[in-house]
Parts: structure tokens; sequence; C-alpha cells
């Protein structure tokens, strides 16, 4: 079965995009209004794009009536944003800060969050979160009339010290996050506990037949 994009409703598009790329990862974005006001939403169009320098990038959807989410507005008026990752633990909290709340209202107070001042940007961290990247807005570029593409360059993050392994050579205890992913339809997540490895061969190892036998 072959889908022509261009032919089709988007929302049909949108459900075979979201049906296969899985799982996604967690971008629970927390950025503040003009007004002062904290808002926390999650966001699965969401990856690390590059170290040099560390880069991250999030799609945002908008409302074809209702325009652009306060998430959005407001990193583009504020240039600013924290994305905190997800556990599984949080799992429910973060769903609650996926609702249409009012824009003078907080969801962190909805969801009975912990707002954590950041250091080097105005949006708070969520303090129960495990990992939080600070971010300040490269560019948003705008691929449609309803979404846009927010990178964000990362100048600082915070773990949890209990998953710290060696804060020296960067290694932290990725299992013990417990972070979840985002899967096909409506309310589906994974679990990130179910793993398995793959060395990377080189090129030499593949010549001399060590990688040849696959499957």
């Amino acid at each position: 079965m072959r889908f022509k994009l261009d032919e089709l409703d988007p929302q049909i598009g949108y459900k075979v995009m979201t049906a296969t790329v899985t799982p996604r990862p967690i971008a629970w974005v927390t950025s503040v209004s003009s007004e002062g006001v904290v808002n926390a939403a999650p966001y699965s169009f969401f990856n690390v794009m590059g170290h040099r320098p560390p880069t991250v990038a999030i799609g945002v959807m908008a409302d074809p009536q209702r325009g652009f989410k306060d998430t959005a507005r407001n990193i583009v008026g504020g240039g600013e944003f924290v994305v905190n990752l997800v556990p599984e633990r949080l799992a429910a909290a973060m769903n609650i800060t996926s609702m249409d709340a009012p824009e003078d209202v907080s969801e962190l107070d909805c969801a009975g969050l912990t707002a954590l001042p950041a250091q080097q940007v105005a949006p708070p961290h969520i303090a129960e979160a495990p990992v939080s990247f600070e971010c300040v807005s490269h560019s948003v570029l705008v691929t449609g009339p309803h979404q846009a593409l927010v990178v964000g360059r990362v100048v600082e993050i915070r773990v949890a010290d209990d998953f710290v392994i060696d804060a020296e050579r960067g290694h932290i205890d990725t299992p013990a996050l417990g972070l979840i992913a985002r899967m096909h339809g409506r309310g589906w997540y994974a679990r990130s506990s179910d793993t398995f490895q793959i060395d990377r061969p080189t090129y030499a190892d593949w010549l001399a037949g060590e990688g040849r036998q696959v499957g």
C-alpha cells in the first residue's frame, strides 16, 4: 500500500506517520507567558539534533481555528524554554498537562507539579522530572500554515543526582530513568525497559566476514 500524501486528507498522513515512526521521545516543555504564567505541555515530535552546539528540535502544531498553543507563542515571544523528560511514574501528570487549559492557567498547578528555578533561562524546570534541558531558541521554521519547527540550543542540563554514575565522563544510568515514549494512536505509550544491544562493526570486520552473517 502506498500513501500519496499530497492527495490525502492531512489527518490520514498524520495517522500513518505517527503509527510508524515509533517510539518517539517526549519533550515535556515548560515556558513562560508575557504575563508570567508558567505553561507545560508534552510534544512527541521531538529529538536531539546535534551536540556542537547542543541542539534539540520540536515540532509544534496549531489548531486551524485557535492557532498555536501557549507553548509555541511563549517560545516565539520569550525565546527560552525547558525540555523536561518524562519517566513512567509521571505519565499521569504529563497527561494532565496536555489538556486545553486556559492560557492564564498553569498546567503545573493542575497536575500538582513543582516549578524549580532554572539557572540560565526564565522558564522553570519540572522539579519531579529526572532530566531537564535549559534551551534558548535558535530558530523557528514555519513549515506550514498550522505547524512550525522550533530549534533550540541547549545551554544547561540538570540530571537528578541519583541517576549520575560518573559526572566527569558524562555517564548516566539511563535504564534507571525509566523514561517513556509515544507510540501509535491516542493515548498509547511505550516503556524503555525492554532493550537490546548490538555492537557497531568496522568495515575491516565486515570484509573479514564477521558481519556478513545477519539474521
